[in-house]
């Protein structure tokens, strides 16, 4: 068999195609194609050596150092991008048709902290000048320049396709999605941090739900509920038409690139067991988001002070309480006053004789006032309200049942506690509801608990 061994090929009319390095010969041939290898059969290139001028393969070298921050891509290679702790922004380079560029969710959390892609100058991603997202968990996906028409295109997906135009980039908060928007559920304090804006502005309006902390329930032969924790939230109409409560009013926040703090109310502490001197609880404390402020709910009224008796006013009142000297009557709500009003007026409480009649007035709730207490009967705490901002119908901000000396205390819905029947305490407001906490009979009242700020935007 014939063997022939050179060190460079030459076409005699063209340019010079090396196939092995070195300075031993050169063979030059007269054609106008040069063919390498046979059917079947495969061409290497020796340890060491390196090919130019064949083009890309259709494949990205995958850069090994996980990118975690903000940085610019490079045509040609493949990057693993950790979300965990915050966004990431990559900037496309300038394109020439052909260029590939390609992404993969390290850690599984493109859903929660999203990769914004962003273009160079007038170049488009899926035909749109402005920047594009990644927002699904386990997301891989290649690009590749088509021309300046689509510009950057999809060609690989490990699950679907990049959304054209991105919305909102946030964090902070415990994020879920619903649909085409995502959910920020605040249940302390904490920071909604705003790194990417729509580029259609009406997009970047946020609706928001903002409940504080409930009151403290009173403690006596009937202690009075606590109030609920002020209740407010935008019209919803920004972001996919959710249901909404009768409360609902004001306007939604438009956002910026900036972070904004948020406050999540305690709920307040029940009056402790009387026994002399000042023993009343405490309000829940505010929340807020914005400009929006909700104020703690009221405490329910105690005995031991003759002026407490009453219950305290907040975002909804205190409910009153009874015992062997006096009455005590239910306090204001939407203390200090907003519009729509953020609560309602406690409950008066009833008798003084026989003991079994002193009952507490029920704490005042977001769309209904406390009831009044009855022979024997605490008061009902007030209706709460209902809304779906996160998805799911649900009652917040209901007030506090009044303790009983009697035989039935005071019932509650939407987070608010139950009244004790003598001689107990009364149940705690459920946290992250704003519900007041029930009065107690003979015992320290129930906390309230605590409030929650919620926020919704549109992100694809």
């Amino acid at each position: 068999m014939s063997k022939i061994e050179v060190n460079q090929v030459t076409q005699q009319c063209g340019t010079t195609l090396t196939v092995g390095g070195g300075a031993c010969k050169t063979a030059v041939v007269d054609a106008t194609t040069v063919t390498l290898g046979r059917c079947g059969a495969t061409v290497s290139l020796a340890s060491g050596a390196t090919q130019s001028g064949f083009g890309r393969t259709g494949t990205v070298d995958w850069v090994t150092a996980i990118k975690t921050t903000d940085f610019t891509a490079v045509s040609g290679e493949g990057y693993f991008c950790n979300t965990t702790s915050a966004a990431i922004t990559i900037t496309f380079p300038a394109a020439s048709v052909g260029d590939i560029i390609s992404i993969a969710d390290y850690a599984g959390t493109f859903a929660s902290n999203a990769i914004v892609v962003s273009p160079d100058g007038t170049d488009k991603i899926g035909g749109v000048n402005g920047p594009g997202l990644l927002s699904i968990n386990g997301q891989s996906v290649t690009f590749i320049y088509a021309d300046a028409t689509k510009g950057w295109l999809i060609v690989q997906d490990s699950t679907e396709t990049v959304t054209g135009g991105a919305k909102i980039v946030a964090s902070g908060g415990t994020i879920t999605t619903c649909g085409d928007y995502k959910i920020h559920t605040f249940t302390g304090p904490g920071t909604f941090g705003v790194a990417q804006l729509s580029p259609s502005a009406p997009e970047n309006a946020v609706d928001w739900m903002v409940i504080a902390g409930g009151g403290g329930g009173g403690a006596s032969d009937g202690g009075g509920g606590g109030g609920a924790g002020g209740y407010r939230e935008s019209p919803g109409a920004s972001t996919g038409c959710y249901s909404v409560s009768p409360l609902a009013g004001n306007s939604a926040v438009t956002v910026t690139l900036t972070d904004f703090p948020i406050a999540v109310g305690a709920g307040g502490t029940g009056a402790p067991v009387p026994g002399g001197g000042v023993v009343v609880g405490t309000n829940g404390g505010a929340s807020a988001f914005s400009t929006y402020p909700s104020a703690g709910g009221g405490y329910g009224g105690v005995e031991s002070v003759p002026g407490d008796r009453d219950g305290n006013s907040g975002g909804s009142g205190g409910g009153g309480m009874s015992g062997g000297g006096s009455t005590g009557c239910g306090a204001a709500g939407n203390t200090p006053p907003t519009s729509p009003a953020q609560g309602t007026a406690g409950g008066n409480a009833y008798g003084t004789s026989p003991p079994d009649h002193r009952t507490g007035g029920g704490g005042g709730g977001a769309t209904a006032v406390g009831a009044n207490a009855g022979a024997g009967c605490g008061g009902n705490g007030g209706t709460g309200a209902t809304a779906s901002i996160d998805g799911t119908p649900t009652q917040r901000s209901g007030g506090g049942g009044g303790g009983t000396r009697g035989a039935t205390a005071g019932t509650a819905t939407g987070g608010g506690g139950a009244g004790g029947v003598f001689p107990s305490i009364g149940t705690a407001g459920t946290d992250n509801t704003g519900g007041g906490g029930g009065g107690a009979s003979f015992c320290g009242g129930s906390n309230g608990g605590s409030g929650v700020v919620i926020i919704r935007y549109k992100f694809q």
